[in-house]
């Protein structure tokens, strides 16, 4: 069966956007889910794992993996999924990064909800700009915003990246560079997203990497993408 149209998918990815930035993401309540068998509260303008699928996929992806004696990293955390489900996999030490203050405030009472409080610790920041460069993880994990144009405000920045993907743009590089040597980057995208800049920003970065899972749904595919150093 052909999926839609070029036009048509515009049209619907613009009409999700409209009703989710001003139904789910601007919404002034906190709100509970529960998402690949883990418990959460969402507070205001926090990306949410129920309504935007990428994040349960992500986190099923990481259920798979061993990561017992692993120090991991999760970019633009959230809700803390990806954190507590690398946590759920055995890793020790999880980080727990995001933009959104509200995003690094959810994720102490979530880890403490789904039993995993002691291995996730949150951090306020952009990206990887609080960590000094150095081998520091041995794996990285992102949901990064999929789309290439401006956010209109904090709560837009779980969806917008910016033109060409700029605001994104610095974290390749510095993942690389935080990577111990072997350790690798998961990052989930889009085929609605500029694949062609993100590719190019992962290939000079320095790492080596290939397309390892696509998730279609109707109007587009979840990329996951593995990046070792």
């Amino acid at each position: 069966m052909r999926g839609p149209s070029g036009l048509v998918q515009r049209f619907l990815r613009a009409t999700i956007h409209f009703f989710s930035y001003h139904l789910v993401m601007r919404r002034r309540s906190s709100w509970r889910t529960k998402v690949a068998g883990l418990q959460f509260v969402v507070r205001p303008t926090v990306f949410h794992p129920g309504y935007f699928i990428s994040s349960e996929r992500f986190a099923n992806f990481i259920d798979r993996l061993d990561l017992r004696g692993k120090r991991v990293l999760d970019v633009g955390t959230g809700s803390g999924i990806l954190a507590i489900a690398a946590a759920r996999s055995g890793a020790p030490t999880v980080i727990a990064t995001d933009i959104n203050p509200n995003a690094a405030l959810s994720v102490p009472e979530n880890a403490q909800t789904n039993g995993v409080r002691a291995q996730v610790q949150p951090v306020c920041m952009d990206l990887l700009s609080g960590f000094a460069a150095g081998p520091e993880f041995d794996v990285i994990f992102a949901n990064l915003p999929k789309h290439n144009k401006q956010p209109r405000d904090l709560a837009d920045r779980g969806w917008h990246s910016g033109p060409k993907h700029r605001d994104i743009a610095p974290f390749f590089a510095q993942a690389y560079e935080r990577l111990r040597l072997g350790g690798c980057l998961y990052v989930m995208l889009s085929s609605h997203s500029d694949l062609d800049v993100i590719e190019s920003l992962i290939s000079l970065a320095g790492f080596q990497w290939k397309i390892i899972q696509r998730y279609p749904i109707f109007i587009e595919s979840f990329v996951l993408y593995e990046c070792r150093r």
